[in-house]
């Protein structure tokens, strides 16, 4: 199960990547093509062309990691994005059920409930 603080978000390429690149090549997409900090310690998601590998890249405490997962099996499925759209936020739950191959599009979640304004 993978558990991450609300203050950690998953940021995730709309396009496939070339499956070859490693740190470098990974944090040149989220600095120049995202416009994002690679320190921050957020989570950077990228897709192979074949979408069975999946890559995690993220800064920790004096470096890079680097997850790596392929699916022996299936597909990664993006979740429903925009035409125009070059990253994709995704938040903790949806990242673990990408991880486990779920197919993100077929997911319905249930609207979150607010609690009622404070009587004046």
């Amino acid at each position: 199960m993978l558990t991450l603080p609300t203050s950690v978000k998953v940021f995730m390429a709309s396009e496939p990547v070339d499956g070859r690149k490693g740190f470098d090549g990974l944090m040149a997409i989220v600095r120049n093509g995202w416009g994002r900090n690679v320190f921050s310690g957020h989570l950077f998601v990228f897709l192979g062309k074949r979408r069975d590998i999946v890559k995690v890249l993220t800064w920790s405490r004096g470096g890079f990691v680097l997850h790596i997962k392929r699916l022996e099996r299936g597909r990664f499925v993006l979740p429903g994005v925009a035409a125009d759209a070059q990253v994709i936020e995704l938040d903790g739950t949806q990242l673990a059920m990408l991880l486990d191959g779920i197919d993100l599009r077929a997911v319905k979640r249930q609207a979150a409930w607010e609690p009622p304004p404070p009587i004046a």
